[in-house]
């Protein structure tokens, strides 16, 4: 019953996977394409609004991601109602782990399977917005040291 649970798991995994990364790599592209001139002096509230865009596809991108291990409990006839399917995934996958609703013994390892990639995934979000905010901190101060940010020369 392990391996059927794995074989079920992986390819929603490798889906995940494909999903956040195109999510993550959109969300660099964004912030690079919309983030403000060295030369402009518009500072650090003007690299707030693409990071705010970005944060948001992330938040979407995982939403997507709870929504397709969801799908696939309510497929496997888990349970009776989307609502219930989307609810015990999110617990799941961000390690939340209420235990209120549960599926059948033949199901159960789903739920730490969720759990390892949701925490996988979440990490890769972490780490973009890791990357975004270096590369605002970057524009800060190539611009601070150009003194057009306001600072001194």
């Amino acid at each position: 019953m392990i391996f059927v649970n794995f074989m079920i798991g992986l390819p929603v995994m490798l889906l995940c996977l494909i999903l956040q990364t195109a999510v993550a790599f959109w969300c660099v592209r964004h912030y690079v394409r919309h983030a403000p001139n060295v030369g402009s002096g518009q500072g650090f509230l003007a690299g707030i609004r693409p990071l705010i865009v970005a944060s948001l596809a992330l938040m979407l991108g995982t939403m997507v991601q709870i929504m397709l291990w969801g799908g696939l409990f309510l497929w496997l006839g888990e349970f009776e109602h989307i609502y219930d399917a989307v609810y015990h995934s999110a617990v799941n996958f961000t390690s939340l782990g209420y235990g209120d609703i549960v599926m059948s013994r033949e199901r159960k390892l789903l739920g730490p399977l969720e759990a390892v990639n949701g925490v996988l995934m979440l990490g890769m979000s972490a780490a973009t917005l890791m990357a975004i905010v270096q590369h605002m901190i970057t524009l800060l101060r190539e611009a601070k040291l150009d003194g057009t940010a306001g600072g001194r020369p």
